[in-house]
């Protein structure tokens, strides 16, 4: 992928940054960091509105108290998008009965994604909408939104389907800062995440 080493090459920065800035024991806060006066200003994900398989509008502010899994596809992906489903299946399968968690997947494929084709995608998957969002939205507000997660996302006609994306699943904690992250197309990965997300929700539901 044409832009893994530098991203993640740039996130390994911004971790190494923003750690000493984490409290002993408590999961590091990811991003830039800026600093006024006494006050100590974090990344935080932007308040986009997206649209949900049902039509529904959905505004990342409206998930505060929950932590949310994150993730990036389109469904007519061929190469890494089922293998990162998988993954966030196990996900699901492992915090469907727990209300304090959400997951959402974005489409980087507007002109293909309608709301109908998430509809029934999500119900191939036969998962709880309520649970697990599958939306859509302006594509350069998702592609923005993308970026502000530290993931990236590029139209490319020589990848597979024109789409050259990172198959990152990132945690989002329920003040809308980044936490975590794990690679989706890596089952160890994703088993070592899962200590991640239960960490955060112990530090936020004490």
């Amino acid at each position: 992928m044409k832009n893994y080493f530098s991203l993640s090459g740039s996130l390994l920065l911004i971790m190494l940054f923003v750690g000493c800035h984490a409290e002993p024991d408590r999961l590091p806060i990811l991003g830039n960091i800026e600093v006024r006066g006494t006050d100590t200003l974090y990344h935080l994900i932007p308040d986009i509105t997206l649209i949900d398989q049902d039509s529904q509008v959905l505004k990342i502010a409206s998930l505060d108290n929950k932590v949310v899994l994150v993730d990036f596809f389109f469904t007519s992906c061929p190469s890494i998008c089922p293998k990162v489903k998988k993954q966030m299946l196990r996900l699901y399968d492992r915090y469907e009965h727990d209300d304090r968690v959400m997951m959402i997947s974005h489409t980087i494929d507007q002109r293909h994604d309608s709301v109908t084709v998430l509809n029934r995608y999500a119900h191939n998957l036969g998962v709880n909408t309520d649970k697990w969002k599958f939306v859509t939205g302006e594509k350069d507000s998702i592609y923005f939104l993308a970026d502000q997660y530290f993931v990236s996302v590029v139209e490319d006609p020589t990848a597979p389907a024109g789409f050259d994306h990172s198959g990152r699943i990132i945690l989002m904690d329920p003040h809308r800062k980044v936490r975590g992250y794990c690679e989706g197309t890596d089952p160890e990965s994703v088993t070592a995440f899962f200590e991640t997300v239960d960490q955060l929700l112990k530090e936020e539901y004490k």
